[in-house]
């Protein structure tokens, strides 16, 4: 089987999108084309965000290509999977402009993982996997009948079917990823650096998938949510793959990265930089000062809450009082060059006493964001306590209350966000 992988080209006007807008390796797509590879199949992934391909230059490469199966991702990155957009009009003009030589046509991402019904209709694909899709696909492209391949929906009969729930891979046991050095070389964004870059390129890696924590703000109830780590040795086999190929930035996407020393002491005296996402109470001075050894220059740690009541209502699980935090914190910025305190506005904190606060962590060189007002993402325990279970109009739904409810957005949108009804295009019932 011939299977093309795309990411399309991202634009995100008008959404209430928070995360970084520049393109980074679509890691998803990395791991099914060495799983499909292995198992025979041919596999190439056309990444239309990494070289800013428009939708007729995706139809060219695939034209040429000529796949059996078309795979698009409905977000730009597994870094992005649990914040993505709401709306899916990117891949809906791509599919629109590329379906008639497409083959079958398969999306994966959030979307479909929480609302499998309505993406299936607003894409107008064959199938939709739910969950995290590398040994899906490889299980399609070996000829194992769909209605034996648990996490798909697709339209049987007239009717949608959703077999199964979201599905999880053995992560333990994913390869070590290899990209070819043109788009290694492309890769110059060193996402979440602020420190003075040498000028080589960037490039993101995952040492481990899921969280232990169950905080209500996150999107990961039906994907990327048990805590899994990746077999040490093939990560690092990546991570010298991207040396040889002059990488001088890695980011890790994990959605939280957990003091692993083997790991972080693995990383020391290879030369590279990078950066984090973590909660900075699970890390001892000892350990944030062998992560500094090992290189890291980019800590993004989640506080939320300057209050216990706050942290509790968003079910932190921290047993940090925010002196302790603030006290971390501070320590972790006289050893890492950047650190960020991320704030959720919370009805029990004091707005004076945050600013204050921010101006505190400010004079010691850590930077924390204004709060910023709280989505209630479908696939999130706050979702689920606002409305339930996510149904087909869970985007919708989540989207008009974010709308309704907040008339200042995050420090990146420099104008209102726009009702989904004019960033998507409405199937035809």
């Amino acid at each position: 089987m011939r299977y093309a992988l795309v990411n399309p080209n991202w634009s995100f006007e008008g959404s209430i999108y928070f995360g970084c807008r520049e393109p980074h390796l679509p890691l998803e797509l990395g791991y099914a084309k060495a799983l499909l590879e292995r198992r025979g199949h041919a596999a190439e992934i056309i990444d239309g965000h990494m070289f800013g391909l428009p939708a007729e230059r995706i139809r060219e490469r695939l034209i040429g290509f000529r796949p059996d199966v078309t795979v698009v991702t409905t977000a730009p990155t597994y870094l992005f999977w649990r914040c993505a957009q709401p709306e899916l009009g990117v891949p809906q003009r791509l599919l629109e402009a590329v379906g008639d030589i497409a083959g079958v046509t398969v999306a994966v991402g959030p979307h479909g993982s929480t609302t499998p019904r309505a993406a299936l209709r607003k894409l107008g694909v064959d199938y939709v996997v739910m969950g995290e899709c590398e040994e899906t696909l490889v299980r399609l492209a070996d000829g194992e009948p769909p209605e034996g391949v648990p996490g798909l929906c697709y339209a049987d009969d007239g009717e949608i079917r959703v077999q199964g729930g979201p599905q999880a891979v053995d992560f333990a046991a994913m390869p070590a990823l290899s990209w070819p050095d043109e788009v290694v070389h492309r890769h110059r964004h060193h996402h979440h650096r602020f420190d003075p870059s040498e000028g080589g390129p960037g490039a993101e890696v995952e040492a481990s998938r899921g969280c232990p924590y169950r905080c209500s703000f996150c999107a990961k109830e039906n994907f990327r949510n048990g805590y899994r780590r990746r077999a040490l040795e093939a990560v690092i086999e990546e991570i010298d793959g991207f040396r040889r190929q002059g990488v001088e930035y890695l980011y890790f996407v994990d959605e939280i990265f957990l003091a692993n020393r083997a790991l972080v002491e693995a990383l020391i005296g290879r030369g590279l930089r990078f950066g984090i996402q973590t909660r900075i109470d699970l890390w001892k001075p000892e350990m944030i000062d062998l992560l500094a050894e090992a290189g890291c220059v980019s800590i993004e740690a989640g506080v939320e809450s300057l209050s216990v009541e706050g942290r509790a209502a968003l079910d932190k699980n921290c047993r940090m009082s925010t002196e302790q935090l603030t006290e971390r914190l501070i320590y972790a910025r006289r050893r890492i060059p950047f650190v960020q305190a991320n704030l959720i506005a919370v009805a029990d904190d004091d707005a004076d006493e945050v600013q204050a606060w921010r101006e505190r962590m400010r004079g010691h060189g850590v930077w924390a964001n204004d709060p910023v007002p709280l989505y209630p993402y479908p696939g999130s325990p706050d979702y689920r306590k606002l409305w339930g279970l996510p149904d087909d109009d869970a985007w919708e739904r989540a989207h008009e209350y974010y709308l309704r409810q907040f008339e200042a957005f995050s420090d990146i949108q420099d104008q209102r966000p726009l009702p989904l009804d004019h960033l998507e295009r409405r199937p035809v019932a």
